[in-house]
């Protein structure tokens, strides 16, 4: 099945979730292990060349391929091990599969299957557990159960399901507790639930709930808060930036994004909020009559309570939508995505928190755009998505070591 990267970004439905070895220098990843010029670990784990950038201190991994090719799939990583939960394959239905990588050995296993197929699930590791929250089914229908497969034991578990059905939820962990903000149920309309579940009780327990009801929202912890930035209401983009207090159990509200985007990317670095790029609906006061890609960039600093004027000097090198975004070493990174071009983007760019500039980085072995990613430490995952039809591409960008 081929599918067209342009029109997969334009027409996506309403539901959807969420070489040559470098010598002489060394690449820094979990657990220890390094690749490079006569380091501990793989040959040829360092798949492209460094490119020419005062950011000589990016370069590229290539694991390889996962044995399932998808988008919209989850992932967690936990003790220098990437798991990789079910998706969508070329028929565009929920899949079932379930694979582990060993980021050291480079070897993918397959793992008992989710008990239920799902896409787009939140899914996060908590200790020895992997929890697999909400998501959308085979048909296309928001799913409550919540599954955990036990890293030690081998197998799933099903837990205590969700009050409602939901797809495109936001989820964080504090101290071995899950929180979930959020979501779209069965009757298409955006939720401002929000949930938090303790694995040992296997119990949801609901707080107060959002200002702002929205799915595909990112969600970010700073300290006993938890931010919600962007996400959508049907087809709509949200501006709406809101922060839950842990303590306190109430929410507060911040002033909106200034532009509104669709298939923006956020991060958060230095505590500063980054929304990034998109797809811009055109507007009465929009010289566009069409959707286009932007480069916008617009942060927001807690501690001057304002959103950043918009300016040139910070406006990303690449218009670009549907793309990785996130912090590694000083740099908010953007990777991937779609742009002008017919075809995904390979393209990579940091922004310094130092310099306060955008400079190039390495560009992906692998251009794609609708991809997965993870947190782990050094390392930024980018995995499956889209290239001409579903990738089974794992690629991570990483920090070298000093010379």
């Amino acid at each position: 099945m081929r599918i067209s990267p342009a029109s997969f970004l334009l027409y996506k439905k309403s539901w959807e979730p969420g070489g040559s070895r470098v010598k002489s220098h060394h690449c820094r990843g979990p657990d220890g292990w390094h690749g490079g010029g006569g380091a501990r670990g793989p040959p040829g784990w360092l798949s492209h060349p460094m490119a020419a950038s005062s950011a000589g201190a990016f370069a590229w991994v290539s694991f390889p391929s996962m044995p399932t090719r998808r988008v919209y799939c989850s992932a967690a990583h936990h003790n220098g091990q990437l798991f990789v939960l079910g998706g969508c394959g070329g028929s565009g239905r929920a899949l079932g599969a379930a694979e582990v990588l060993d980021l050291q050995a480079q070897r993918w296993t397959a793992l008992p299957p989710l008990p239920t197929p799902r896409a787009g699930a939140a899914t996060l590791a908590v200790g020895k557990q992997i929890l697999a929250v909400g998501g959308v089914d085979a048909s296309q229908s928001p799913l409550a159960s919540v599954e955990i497969y036990h890293v030690d034991e081998g197998r799933w578990e099903k837990a205590a399901a969700l009050a409602q059905p939901s797809m495109g939820i936001a989820a964080v962990q504090r101290d071995g507790a899950v929180y979930v903000l959020g979501g779209m149920g069965a009757d298409t309309s955006p939720q401002a639930l929000v949930r938090v579940y303790e694995p040992a009780k296997d119990h949801w327990q609901p707080l107060p709930s959002m200002p702002t009801p929205c799915y595909g929202a990112s969600a970010f912890l700073q300290g006993n808060k938890i931010f919600v930035l962007g996400g959508r209401q049907g087809k709509l983009p949200v501006t709406a930036f809101e922060a839950f207090d842990l303590e306190t159990k109430s929410w507060t509200r911040y002033p909106s994004v200034p532009s509104r985007r669709a298939f923006a990317s956020c991060a958060m670095a230095d505590s500063v909020f980054f929304s990034l790029g998109g797809l811009q609906q055109p507007g009465p006061h929009n010289f566009y009559s069409r959707p286009h890609f932007v480069n916008t960039v617009e942060m927001f600093d807690p501690t001057q309570g304002a959103w950043s004027k918009p300016s040139r000097a910070i406006r990303m090198r690449e218009k670009r939508a549907d793309f990785v975004a996130g912090c590694l070493g000083r740099y908010v990174v953007a990777m991937g995505g779609l742009g002008n071009q017919s075809c995904p983007l390979d393209s990579v760019e940091g922004f310094s928190l130092t310099r306060k500039r955008w400079e190039l980085l390495p560009p992906m072995p692998t251009g794609r755009c609708s991809c997965s990613s993870c947190p782990a430490p050094d390392l930024l995952f980018v995995i499956g998505g889209v290239a001409q039809g579903p990738s089974g591409a794992v690629e991570a960008l990483c920090l070298r070591d000093a010379p």
